[in-house]
């Protein structure tokens, strides 16, 4: 029988749709049926339990699954010995510190002495002593943020991402805990071909992500400032660059950076670039 890698995902959640997309980006399909709990990828050795998210790290600790795509902020909650391989880049979040909206707050020793409800209180204990802050920690399962608003307590530490269900509950924002996001965490005791599925994984992870923060540029430009636009543009090695059909002009194609991208396409304007297509790019593989 040949070997197979576990991975445990979330069932549902935040999480959970990122994860199968990326999984299929990696060209991974997937068959969940009626929402098994269990399933195996049609094209890859690899099979896939959808489980909590709270659960995951404990699962990939005992070797129950291999690997696991889980939250950052669960992963060190939970303490659990399973190592972080990659960070995903979805999922992004943040563990903050919040209080209700008109209250007066100057700096982290305003919380001295507070009752501050969590569903992180690992998390939050070793923040309030690296600050050294003593305060009452209350520890809830969820509706953390109307903790402040029936009286049980003073603030709350939960996740946030846009800030919107703070703003609802009348709370604000005074101090970030942890930035978290997907990570992809591993068993330490894989075995040789479990190693090997996993470095064929990772590959596969590192072409997808590449190509997220990445465009494939083409344009015209006229010969005389090749040399500028080049400079620009330099691509994984170097731009491809071919002769137009109109003299002393070339059709330049290289790779620009995402997030460097509105800058690099004025510069490519000013030094005389035109008909400039941008392209996604589904697979980058150096």
């Amino acid at each position: 029988m040949s070997a197979k890698l576990r991975i445990a995902i979330q069932k549902s959640g935040r999480l959970n749709d990122d994860s199968i997309r990326l999984l299929r980006e990696c060209g991974i399909e997937i068959n969940n049926g009626q929402q098994k709990l269990k399933a195996e990828a049609y094209n890859f050795p690899l099979e896939v339990f959808f489980l909590r998210d709270d659960d995951i790290p404990q699962y990939v600790e005992d070797g129950v699954a291999d690997i696991g795509i889980v939250g950052e902020n669960v992963l060190l909650e939970k303490g659990r010995k399973a190592k972080m391989i990659e960070r995903l880049g979805f999922g992004k979040c943040r563990l903050s510190l919040a209080i209700p909206r008109n209250e007066k707050y100057k700096s982290v020793q305003d919380l001295n002495g507070k009752r501050i409800a969590t569903s992180y209180p690992n998390l939050l204990k070793r923040y309030l002593k690296k600050q050294h802050i003593t305060a009452e920690i209350h520890e809830i399962s969820g509706s953390v943020e109307i903790a402040p608003g029936i009286g049980l307590a003073d603030a709350i530490c939960d996740l946030v991402s846009s800030g919107s269900t703070l703003l609802t509950n009348g709370l604000r924002e005074v101090e970030t805990v942890l930035q978290s996001e997907a990570v992809l965490v591993a068993n330490h005791n894989l075995n040789n071909e479990q190693q090997r599925i996993l470095e064929r994984l990772i590959f596969r992870l590192h072409a997808v992500r590449k190509a997220r923060h990445n465009k494939y540029i083409l344009l015209n430009a006229p010969d005389k400032q090749l040399p500028e636009i080049i400079s620009l543009i330099p691509g994984m090695k170097s731009p491809t660059i071919l002769p137009l059909a109109q003299k002393g002009w070339s059709s330049v194609h290289s790779v620009i950076q995402e997030d460097e991208f509105w800058d690099i396409i004025e510069r490519l304007k000013a030094a005389g670039a035109e008909g400039i297509l941008v392209v996604p790019i589904e697979k980058m593989i150096l």
